[in-house]
């Protein structure tokens, strides 16, 4: 693709505040006609696909965070002489075009697609089928913004396509791909892998786990289990399983008081074997597989451990690898905690709701990517670029 100047790219964003906020009655109304078809058992799902004002007041802060943020193209990375005077500069590039494959939440369309155009990149947005008249409106409002300012409108296009059609899209695609991220669950993140004949990215899979160590201040470990767990259910940085050392002072008493505040809140409440022995009335968890399981739901599994070596190992068997904790006053635990679980990000006291591009100082986010190639985390702005590196001579041949 061209590259655009900064300037052009801004103005596109200004626009796009511009439009959003004087026609949010239209967008209102399309996002009524895709709740009104909605099954609303599935209340994760259902809470992703909800357009209200205070929505469309994040989707105006997520582009003007992005206007006002640098141009993350053409930055010198390094630069040196080598040889005989061989100049080598490595400079920030786009990726060329990027697919984005998502589930039910609208905004995405245009967090997800002002990011991706800042960096200069072609954005292909699909989105599903529950958010259809969103998406469009949404899609639509990226097209005027772009022709506005002379642009044509496939540098940002809303595919809507049946399964069988993304499929065959992945297969074999009409436009070179560069880059596919999948926003969303297990099975849908499995079957853009399955399919992909480029890179893809993954993100959006949670089932993040908090471990309340021996030397954890218990107060504050119940208000971040209830923060990290009921804050929003739909979230992928939302809290699935809790692990207790046994060796916590008043364990028993402990773990009864966590039962009774999560069902408080209406959490599902799966145990262990272990902690069977205290909360006898307790449902225990059916198989292995729950433990790989992201709910995105009222549920959680509470486990018990013997230390924070046992704690690591489970967490590292079982996690998505996207956020952990750990809640202890011992600095050197919780050090050892977090330089040995494999995730994402890794907290201290602290819930991990804040694994969030916004939260964590970021901006708009494209995703969290547990990914260890490119980048892992919250993906900003500054992570949507390659490189590309620039070598100029005079002459010179290698001998």
């Amino acid at each position: 693709m061209k590259l655009l100047t900064t300037e052009t790219k801004n103005n596109v964003l200004r626009s796009m505040i511009r439009i959003l906020d004087d026609r949010r009655e239209v967008l209102l109304e399309a996002n009524r006609k895709d709740l009104q078809a909605f099954n609303k058992e599935d209340r994760a799902m259902y809470d992703r696909l909800i357009v209200d004002g205070h929505k469309i007041d994040g989707m105006i802060r997520s582009v003007r965070e992005v206007l006002e943020q640098e141009d993350p193209v053409h930055k010198v990375i390094s630069s040196k002489t080598v040889g005989e005077g061989l100049e080598v500069t490595n400079k920030t590039a786009p990726f060329g075009t990027i697919m984005i494959i998502y589930e039910s939440r609208p905004d995405v369309t245009i967090e997800a697609a002002v990011l991706a155009f800042k960096a200069n990149n072609k954005i292909l947005l699909k989105g599903g089928k529950e958010a259809i008249h969103s998406n469009e409106v949404l899609a639509g409002f990226w097209h005027k913004a772009l022709e506005e300012n002379q642009l044509p409108a496939s540098w940002i296009q809303l595919l809507t396509l049946d399964r069988n059609a993304t499929q065959e899209f992945l297969k074999n695609p009409p436009e070179k791909l560069d880059l596919i991220v999948p926003r969303g669950g297990e099975r849908l993140i499995a079957f853009v892998k399955e399919h992909a004949t480029c890179a893809v990215l993954v993100s959006g899979r949670g089932n993040n786990f908090l471990y309340v160590d021996e030397e954890a201040d218990w107060d504050q470990s119940i208000s971040v289990i209830l923060n990290a767990k009921t804050d929003k259910i739909s979230a992928c940085n939302a809290l699935d399983k809790i692990l207790v050392s046994k060796k916590l002072p008043g364990y028993e008493d402990k773990l009864k008081q966590l039962r009774d505040i999560l069902r408080e809140k209406e959490v599902t409440v799966l145990v262990d074997g272990e902690v069977a022995k205290v909360l006898s009335d307790a449902e225990t968890i059916p198989s292995e597989a729950v433990w790989y399981e992201e709910f995105l739901a009222l549920k959680c599994c509470i486990g018990a451990v013997s230390d924070v070596d046992e704690a690591i190992a489970k967490i590292n068997t079982y996690s998505g690898g996207h956020s952990a904790a750990i809640m202890t006053r011992e600095k050197g635990t919780a050090l050892r905690f977090m330089e040995q679980v494999d995730s994402a990000a890794v907290y201290h006291n602290a819930s991990t709701r804040f694994t969030d591009g916004g939260q964590m100082g970021v901006g708009a986010e494209l995703a969290i990517s547990t990914d260890k190639l490119h980048h892992r985390g919250p993906l900003g702005l500054k992570e949507l670029v390659t490189n590309k590196y620039y070598v100029v001579g005079d002459g010179h041949i290698r001998v």
